[in-house]
């Protein structure tokens, strides 16, 4: 298979971005249900896209919480942020992510692109690294391939870099196709799998959905403790961005 750097998925997704972007929606709230065993819980996302002078941004907001008798012994939320811009070749670029459960005390990225220099901020304290041209942090990389095209990722190998806020580390994923079953129906996706390199990574698998700007469908990852996390979309909702109008991800 061939490797493909995000920068240069980007590139050669150009003119996807040109002719698409304004189909893109302007806001987007995606409702999911997520299991880790017998336990319980829901996701709620929020992704908003502005254009002001000529600038594309991008902002989204996550909320996680335990349902059931879960609840009862977890009842705070997981609350994660990111925000940044929108290159002229549809890349989503991270400026800020926060990742906070509970009170705890917050991971967070800060991306200086003029210093090329990502901060992490943490309970352990804050360090500085070098800031890579492909990063992602942990929120926004599913959703960096809304302006792509199935077929310009379709077969390949994507390198990037992800933070969670806490460490930053090279990560590829393959990339293939699947008709996924969820509470929406029946739909056809792209699904990158991470491929397990180096020591102490964790499994992680991305559903894309073609008919719905490649957004996430679903996510199953490994956590702490081997803990495996099934998140599976129950709703999409979505603005008109010309008209202001909601619409509602379709049943098929």
């Amino acid at each position: 298979m061939k490797y493909l750097s995000i920068a240069l998925l980007w590139g050669l997704s150009f003119s996807v971005f040109s002719a698409g972007a304004a189909d893109v929606p302007a806001r987007v709230d995606i409702s999911y249900s997520i299991t880790s065993g017998a336990l319980e819980g829901e996701v709620n996302d929020t992704l908003k896209i502005r254009q002001e002078s000529g600038k594309r941004s991008y902002e989204i907001n996550s909320e996680s919480r335990a349902i059931g008798l879960l609840a009862l012994t977890q009842p705070e939320s997981v609350v994660r942020d990111s925000q940044g811009t929108i290159t002229a070749q549809g890349a989503l670029r991270p400026g800020r992510f926060s990742d906070q459960h509970g009170k705890k005390i917050p991971k967070v990225a800060i991306f200086d692109w003029d210093k090329k220099l990502l901060t992490l901020q943490h309970k352990r304290g804050e360090e500085q690294k070098a800031l890579p041209a492909d990063v992602q942090d942990k929120l926004s990389l599913p959703y960096s391939f809304m302006f792509a095209s199935a077929s310009a990722v379709s077969g390949k190998v994507i390198d990037l870099h992800e933070t969670d806020g806490k460490h930053l580390e090279l990560v590829h994923y393959t990339v293939g196709k699947e008709m996924l079953d969820t509470p929406m129906g029946k739909l056809e996706t792209i699904v990158l799998t991470k491929r397990l390199e180096g020591e102490g990574q964790r499994d992680k698998k991305i559903w894309l959905a073609v008919d719905h700007h490649m957004l996430p469908v679903r996510i199953v990852a490994a956590e702490k403790m081997g803990i495996v996390t099934d998140q599976m979309v129950t709703n999409i909702s979505y603005t008109d961005k010309m008209a202001g109008s909601f619409k509602q991800g379709r049943l098929r």
